[in-house]
């Protein structure tokens, strides 16, 4: 028997509900359950005051438009029982809640960015970043080389971004390098859907920031596709690679691409809830032969790091 055109609504808002919860951020996702839920912010406050939480309507409006973020105890406590409310899984909205830092970008290659934090502070400071970039990861494929000098030569990313305000027309590329890096000799390439704005780097910390322009101002909700990369190969021996999540990602794919004259030993996967936090998640990867790579690919990533170590010997 065919759908009803409300049938249809309601799987559609469904949907859209489970791809929010999915990839983030917080205040799309609230927004779509509460669509789904056909619930108005009035009905929401009475039955969080049911179960003996107090908020007021203005506050869920601004957490539904991103205006403000819960982070009181009492509002995470609220969102708990929001949960609950709006018929979700344990953790679904908390899940999504994380503090917004200006290295929320950080591609973090060779070292913890935290030891550069300042520095990077100050370079974002500098392209007038604002704390929130507006943008979403959906999925990212990074793709890495490596030398025959065990180098790092440099590192191409493909990027599905989504944005959760209006007027976004830009994304902050951050590279990270190996000890010795010039940064000052480092290229940027714009490779899809995008063009390179203005560079700054650290000749001491070995950190650059790259501007990339969109080809198009996105609206709350659109997506976009944009390529880039980044051409090191200043600096000594790699051993790994590791990338740094501080908001959920719904996709990250992990290459790296060994030059045939000097392949490792020994390959893993690794992941870490921050940066000076123990490693868990060890496991073996295989290298392919034929084509030198190793690879990881990772769903639903939550805030944290994930990367590949190596060893030569």
């Amino acid at each position: 028997m065919p759908r009803t055109d409300e049938q249809a609504e309601a799987a559609e808002a469904e949907a859209e509900l489970a791809r929010a919860l999915r990839v983030g951020p917080f205040h799309l996702a609230l927004r779509a359950a509460l669509a789904a839920r056909g619930l108005a912010l009035h009905r929401v406050q009475h039955r969080l005051a049911q179960r003996g939480v107090k908020v007021g309507v203005t506050s869920l409006s601004y957490w539904q438009q991103g205006a403000r973020q819960p982070q009181r105890a009492e509002s995470l406590r609220a969102v708990r029982v929001l949960e609950d409310v709006l018929e979700l899984p344990p953790h679904a909205l908390t899940r999504l809640l994380e503090p917004a830092s200006a290295e929320r970008l950080a591609s973090r290659s060779y070292r913890s960015v935290v030891e550069e934090s300042g520095t990077l502070r100050q370079l974002l400071t500098d392209l007038e970043s604002p704390a929130d970039g507006g943008l979403h990861t959906v999925c990212q494929l990074e793709r890495v080389q490596v030398g025959p000098l065990r180098q790092l030569q440099g590192r191409e990313s493909d990027h599905v971004v989504r944005a959760h305000r209006d007027g976004v027309d830009r994304y902050l590329a951050i590279h990270v390098g190996d000890v010795g890096c010039e940064p000052s000799r480092v290229r940027v390439r714009a490779t899809e859907n995008c063009r390179v704005g203005r560079v700054r780097y650290h000749r001491g910390g070995a950190v650059l920031v790259a501007e990339l322009l969109f080809d198009a101002r996105l609206r709350a909700g659109d997506t976009y596709v944009f390529g880039y990369g980044f051409e090191d190969g200043t600096a000594g021996p790699s051993d790994e690679y590791l990338r740094g999540f501080t908001f959920p990602c719904g996709q990250y794919v992990l290459q790296v691409h060994f030059d045939p004259a000097a392949l490792p030993v020994h390959c893993r996967r690794f992941a870490q809830t921050t940066a000076g936090a123990p490693r868990t998640g060890r496991r073996d990867l295989t290298l392919n032969g034929r084509h030198s790579v190793v690879h990881l690919a990772e769903q639903d990533v939550g805030p944290g790091i994930l990367g590949i170590g190596w060893d030569w010997s």
